[in-house]
């Protein structure tokens, strides 16, 4: 995904410090700084880390989103297969949204079962070349008008548009996000605002590529980087905005935060000075002290969460206390989210990378001399790690 004015076509060592009464102890949701003072404005204009997302350009991630998915192929290449094959691919993207944002997100995807005809071939549009916004736009609008026959848009929050399988030229999975200053695209007295439309990538990622694209119409940026090399040299599998097919990605607890799929009270909070213990539950499950933020500056942070997931394979590349810092000046495709690689030596088992064992166990730090920041596991639970963040 990249970014497009306005709207856009978008397609992954310190000692510590003596801590105070107040400081001490924080195993409990709620004690400490409040949250408020480690929560970041964004500073892109666009999709980006900061928690003051702007509503009216994209959509709220809470509560059910009426998702309607048209089915569509082009003159110069008809249909194959029914709708139904195509919608089992990516209706699990359902149950994953609503595990990871812990049912504060919901996806109802409602697909009209019929081949839409596109006016034109699908080698037009320009997927191959990038596409524009503007030839992106006219996609979803001839698709929308196609459909509108069949359709009362006025009862739907977005638009999943699905080709055959045989339109090579739909080459990837975009997202469009409406630009409030045009005409733009209505039907049934609504305003088409999101969609995603798929390409030949979902059959490499799979239906959590639906989560990933929805999560940009929720303001959310890429974690992959926009430059070869090492497209996901930022964090890996850890965030489903970077490697979708890694073995754990998910939001990561910033990210739910954010979302308010997190409350405030699940966040010990370290805005200056100081030092406090934090019993961190994994954020694969509900419940608990999700993250701990150690704010650095006024877009600026280092967020440490608890994680255990395991790959839908079975695979766990590594578990343990997840470290990153987040930077909400940075935009999108740059890394405004950086893993810190824990485990910088280790070796890697088949089908991971070096960055997916970043995961600090007990008796490992982290520190930041740059920042006076340090993060020490003292312990390790079932589903729980036990940490203590200092910043001098």
């Amino acid at each position: 995904m990249k970014p497009h004015p306005l709207a856009a076509a978008l397609a992954l060592t310190l000692p510590l410090l003596a801590a105070t009464p107040a400081a001490a102890d924080t195993a409990r949701p709620g004690a400490g700084a409040p949250a408020s003072d480690c929560a970041l404005a964004g500073a892109t204009g666009w999709t980006d880390e900061g928690h003051n997302t702007d509503y009216t350009q994209f959509q709220q991630p809470l509560g059910t989103k009426h998702v309607l998915m048209l089915f569509v192929d082009f003159p110069d290449a008809p249909a194959t297969g029914s709708p139904d094959d195509y919608y089992r691919q990516l209706a699990p993207a359902q149950d994953w949204m609503k595990q990871d944002s812990y049912g504060r997100a919901r996806l109802d995807i409602d697909p009209l079962k019929r081949w839409i005809h596109m006016p034109q071939a699908a080698s037009s549009y320009g997927f191959e070349r990038g596409i524009t916004f503007e030839q992106h736009e006219l996609y979803v609008k001839q698709a929308v008008q196609a459909a509108d026959p069949y359709v009362d848009y006025s009862t739907y929050d977005m638009l999943y548009i699905v080709p055959t399988k045989t339109a090579s030229a739909i080459t990837f999975s975009p997202t469009y996000l409406y630009d409030p200053s045009t005409a733009g695209i209505t039907a049934d007295g609504r305003r088409i605002k999101w969609a995603v439309t798929f390409g030949q990538d979902m059959y490499h990622w799979g239906y959590k590529v639906a989560d990933h694209e929805t999560s940009h119409t929720f303001g959310l940026p890429d974690l992959y980087a926009f430059t070869a090399a090492d497209y996901h040299r930022y964090v890996g599998g850890w965030d489903l905005m970077g490697d979708i097919a890694g073995p754990a990605p998910q939001h990561v607890g910033w990210e739910r935060w954010k979302f308010g799929w997190i409350d405030d009270r699940q966040v010990a909070c370290l805005p200056a000075a100081g030092s406090r213990t934090v019993r961190l539950k994994a954020v694969e499950r509900p419940g608990g002290t999700k993250i701990a933020v150690i704010r650095t500056g006024a877009t600026t942070a280092y967020v440490a969460e608890s994680r255990r997931a395991v790959g839908a394979d079975g695979k766990a590349c590594s578990t343990g206390v997840l470290v990153y810092k987040v930077d909400t000046a940075t935009p999108t495709g740059d890394g405004p989210i950086q893993v810190v690689n824990g485990n910088p030596t280790a070796t890697p088992p088949t089908g991971c990378t070096l960055l997916d064992m970043a995961a600090y166990r007990p008796g490992q730090s982290f520190t930041d001399p740059a920042t006076g920041v340090r993060i020490d596991v003292v312990k390790r639970g079932p589903l729980t790690d036990t940490i203590r963040v200092t910043r001098q």
